[in-house]
């Protein structure tokens, strides 16, 4: 059986190998226009929709620069919640790229050089490679509603930016091209805002993700899946992670915790989403028309692509670091823990080398594949010298 478990552990690492060389890379351009539209009164200026409620792990205020930007927020008051507590070093070279360093000023943010693995008695340390870098990269650990407010006050005082206080009911549709929102004010008041590109990010707890991915029924149940959605009173169960494709929606984009979450363990959705809002302020910085709803959603499917190098490489170690530390009485998840630990314990390029992936300062997919190779060896070696020793055991006995 453990000799099972070695073939598992190479068989895996050949199929993780396979699966990241699949990953494309590209680049292209893009671009912005919209009205806003409030009691009928229409304002035709060159802008984008940033929309619904802002997700709290990545603020698209100003990711068009000189564009007009409609925020709309649920809430402005400042969150006091344990989430998107930890920026990595990673997403604060993002915070640079978009001029928001100093978010992180006067918020009582706290330097982070990397972590501590204790296990059994025994510690690692595993430090962020920052050598080749400015003296100020780091981490940054903080209150997330403090960095939050400074992020508002910053959008606020941009001349090209409204942020309003408001709730995001529903999308706003025609013939399958997403043209706005409806939304609700503060005040109760009912009120639609039109635009050529709304980017949804309203956290994990979405209520218009549905619109925008694609929950991949197949078509031999699909009449009996509409027909139970019309019956209604459908049970549930929730479930940790259930990813859906991305679903081309012109006119709309997904972005934050609402379009793609990962273990929290490692700290990494901050990163990820500022890594996701510089590409697409890159992305949209060249173009001053959005009008196009078609070709612009046709030309942001490379969003996807671009994006999977960061968020690939925080998204995979995080899930596989969860799965490896979890506690479980399995013999084989304690080998396999131990390998992992062992490995890191090494130092030099075996852990340095993980830590730039985890940190998003180093996003090559490919290198993460030679760490997984690595550990999976070590893994394999150290099953094979307990099998042998058991082995040799039993020909004394």
């Amino acid at each position: 059986m453990d000799y099972n478990y070695a073939l598992g552990g190479i068989v895996a690492s050949i199929l993780g190998f396979v699966f990241v060389l699949n990953i494309l890379r590209g680049k292209k351009k893009a671009a912005a226009s919209m009205g806003i539209q409030y009691n009928g009164v229409a304002k035709t200026t060159e802008n984008g929709i940033c929309g619904s409620e802002i997700d709290g792990n990545g603020r698209t205020d100003i990711i068009i620069d000189g564009q007009r930007v409609h925020v709309i927020e649920r809430d402005l008051s400042e969150p006091d919640r344990i989430v998107g507590e930890l920026l990595l070093p990673g997403g604060y070279l993002n915070l640079i790229e978009l001029g928001l360093e100093d978010c992180v000023d006067q918020i009582d943010a706290q330097r982070v050089f990397g972590y501590f693995l204790y296990k059994d008695g025994k510690s690692t340390k595993l430090s962020y490679p920052l050598e080749k870098f400015h003296s100020d990269v780091s981490g940054r650990s903080f209150h997330n509603g403090r960095f939050i407010q400074r992020m508002r006050e910053k959008a606020a005082s941009l001349p090209n930016v409204t942020l309003e206080q408001g709730t995001v009911t529903s999308l706003l549709e025609e013939r399958g091209i997403v043209k706005g929102v409806n939304y609700k004010t503060k005040s109760d008041q009912e009120l639609t805002a039109i635009a050529p590109l709304t980017i949804v990010c309203d956290g994990c707890f979405s209520n218009l993700r549905r619109f925008l991915c694609n929950p991949k029924v197949p078509s031999e149940v699909h009449a009996a899946f509409l027909a139970a959605v019309d019956k209604g009173n459908i049970r549930t169960m929730p479930n940790r992670s259930m990813p859906a494709l991305p679903y081309p929606t012109p006119g709309a984009l997904l972005m934050g915790d609402a379009f793609n979450m990962r273990h929290s363990l490692t700290g990494g959705g901050m990163t990820v989403a500022l890594s996701d809002i510089a590409l697409l302020r890159d992305l949209l910085r060249p173009l001053r028309n959005l009008h196009d709803a078609s070709a612009l959603c046709k030309y942001l499917e490379s969003f996807n692509t671009l994006r999977k190098p960061v968020a690939s490489t925080i998204n995979t170690l995080a899930g596989a670091f969860y799965k490896v530390f979890c506690a479980s009485p399995d013999p084989a998840r304690e080998e396999l823990r131990q390998a992992c630990f062992d490995y890191l314990s090494l130092g030099g390029v075996f852990s340095s080398g993980l830590m730039a992936l985890l940190s998003g300062l180093n996003p090559r997919p490919l290198s993460l594949v030679l760490h997984f190779f690595r550990c999976s060896f070590i893994w394999c070696g150290s099953l094979i010298d307990s099998i042998s020793f058991s082995q040799s055991n039993v020909a004394r006995s």
